[in-house]
C-alpha cells in the first residue's frame, strides 16, 4: 500500500496535491473529493447503490485533520465531514481517477443533473 507522505491544499484552485511515498504525487479537486467521499451516507452503504452527489462544483476543502497514520478527514464548506479518506483509499481514487470521474458525469447525465449550484448564489464584500 502506499502511503501518504504531504498533503498539500490550494484554496485558489481548489486542488489537493497528495504526494505518496513512492514519489509519485497527483492532483485531485474539491469536488472530486467530495463527490467520492467515502462516508456511508454517499456510499450507500447498507441502503443500495452509491448516492449521487450533485452540484458540488464550487464546493472546497476548509479544512484537513489527520487521523492516525492511515488517513484524514476532510472538512468541505458544504459542511460534509463525514468519512475516513484513508491512504488507501486515496491512492485507488488518484488510480482510478478518470474512469471514476467519466463514471461519475454518465450518472449525472442520466439522473439530469449537473455539477453546479442548483440556485446561483453570490456574495458582495
Amino acid at each position: 500500500m502506499m502511503l501518504v507522505k504531504t498533503l498539500h491544499y490550494h484554496r485558489r484552485t481548489k486542488l489537493l496535491d497528495i504526494h505518496f511515498d513512492n514519489g509519485e504525487q497527483v492532483s485531485l479537486s474539491a469536488e472530486f473529493l467530495r463527490v467520492h467521499s467515502p462516508s456511508a451516507e454517499v456510499q450507500g452503504h447498507h441502503q443500495g447503490p452509491p448516492k449521487l452527489v450533485a452540484n458540488k462544483k464550487a464546493v472546497a476543502i476548509s479544512d484537513i485533520e489527520p487521523v492516525g497514520h492511515y488517513a484524514v478527514r476532510l472538512h468541505f464548506d458544504d459542511g460534509h465531514q463525514s468519512g475516513l479518506y484513508s491512504f488507501g483509499y486515496l491512492a485507488e481514487l488518484c488510480n482510478h481517477h478518470e474512469q471514476l470521474w467519466q463514471t461519475y458525469l454518465e450518472r449525472l447525465k442520466m439522473a439530469n443533473a449537473q455539477r453546479d449550484a442548483s440556485i446561483a448564489i453570490r456574495v458582495t464584500p
